[in-house]
């Protein structure tokens, strides 16, 4: 499946940065410019007004979570007692703070957020869960999934193709 909406001013070069950096951020300007066919002075002019435009969000390792002693994903649906916006502005605020959510979606139709944690173990998803969701009048309901396998992790975004 291909993007439709492409960003006002990307173009086939940008593109090919963009590919790039999505397979390895670590490249440094030069090795980019040179994978991409451009300048150094070209690359780095059009990567830095990729990330002022907000294209390019942040640069970062993808870590391993089960190296690193934190075995367990879960994937958890949360929904509220009370929809006001001030009220699940609220409780996202709080889950954002928490260093085991990896990810947060509002979410429709059906619960209000979908969240994804990594933990250590079970000891530790119970830890998180009392944080998160006993504590908080307004969760009504949780209802969570333990991932047995990770099939596919990724981060690439599909790139349109140039016109």
């Amino acid at each position: 499946m291909q993007a439709q909406n492409i960003s006002p001013g990307l173009d086939a070069t940008d593109l090919r940065i963009l590919a790039q950096l999505q397979q390895d951020a670590s490249l440094s300007n030069h090795a980019l410019a040179e994978a991409v066919h451009v300048s150094p002075a070209t690359c780095l002019r059009r990567v830095r007004r990729m990330v002022e435009a907000g294209i390019i969000e942040r640069q970062v390792a993808v870590l391993s979570p089960d190296k690193l002693g934190h075995g367990l994903t879960a994937l958890v649906e949360v929904s509220l007692d009370h929809q006001a916006e001030e009220r699940l502005a609220a409780f996202e605020a709080r889950v954002v703070e928490e260093a085991a959510v990896q990810q947060c979606y509002r979410v429709s139709p059906g619960p209000d957020f979908v969240l994804v944690l990594v933990v250590a173990d079970m000891e530790g998803y119970h830890a998180v869960a009392r944080r998160l969701f006993t504590q908080d009048a307004n969760v009504r309901n949780v209802r969570s999934f333990f991932s047995i396998r990770r099939s596919k992790f990724g981060t690439a975004v599909v790139l349109p193709t140039p016109a």
